[in-house]
């Protein structure tokens, strides 16, 4: 299977979600790259066990669903730990046990002492975290995990914002998903994509919302891959 295939009712799910949840809204908001653009993702948002529990049961149908072979489960500081920890949960719950752990921004020199916390870095990992945007977490966690002696299989995120990076005026080729893969060889699996945002608005009786599909569609022509 491939584990970015969008079109699926789990994404068209998850976007809704999303929007009833306030993570994914719309209007104009300043991007990391100094971009307006007309919709924002914030997993902070999901802020009470509900929307938690929610959320970790996507990531665990996804990361079922895409096929890839795993032992366990890391999450980069911070987001990725409370998202590591709630797909564990769920993934339980589905019949699948896994062990998981996390590191910290700064290594701890009392108690157990080191970078990690949880359980060893063994076998095939999968990283867990919200969105790539620069890929800079993602790959200091690949290096931990490989120096770990462990094998980073996957990265699991929630939307995969399609989105090339670089000056307007030089525009990268690739996405930073796509960057992130053909430099470390490692599928990104994404719970939803911005095409099944796009098919969201389009198709949605919410006139409110389909409003906006003409100008995240003009983004997405213009910034998109």
């Amino acid at each position: 299977m491939n584990p970015t295939a969008t079109g699926d009712t789990l994404a068209s799910d998850f976007v809704k979600f999303s929007v009833a949840s306030g993570v994914l809204r719309f209007g104009e908001f300043k991007t990391k790259a100094g971009r307006l653009s007309p919709y924002f993702f914030n997993s902070g948002l999901f802020d009470d066990g509900a929307k938690l529990t929610r959320l970790a049961e996507f990531y665990a149908r996804r990361l079922l669903a895409s096929g890839v072979e795993f032992d366990m489960l890391f999450g980069p500081a911070y987001k990725g730990i409370t998202l590591a920890a709630g797909t564990a949960i769920a993934l339980a719950n589905l019949g699948r046990n896994v062990p998981f752990c996390h590191n910290r921004k700064e290594a701890k020199d009392h108690g157990e002492g080191g970078l990690m916390v949880g359980a060893p870095l063994r076998g095939r990992v999968v990283i867990i975290d919200d969105v790539i945007t620069d890929g800079a977490s993602k790959r200091e966690s690949v290096e931990m995990i490989r120096t770990a002696g462990a094998q980073p299989v996957a990265v699991l995120i929630a939307l995969d914002r399609m989105e090339r990076g670089g000056p307007d005026d030089n525009l990268s080729a690739h996405s930073a998903v796509e960057d992130f893969t053909t430099a470390y060889g490692l599928p990104v699996v994404a719970i939803a994509t911005l095409t099944d945002l796009l098919q969201y608005l389009r198709s949605t009786d919410d006139p409110s919302l389909s409003a906006h599909f003409s100008r995240v569609a003009d983004y997405r022509g213009r910034y998109g891959v």
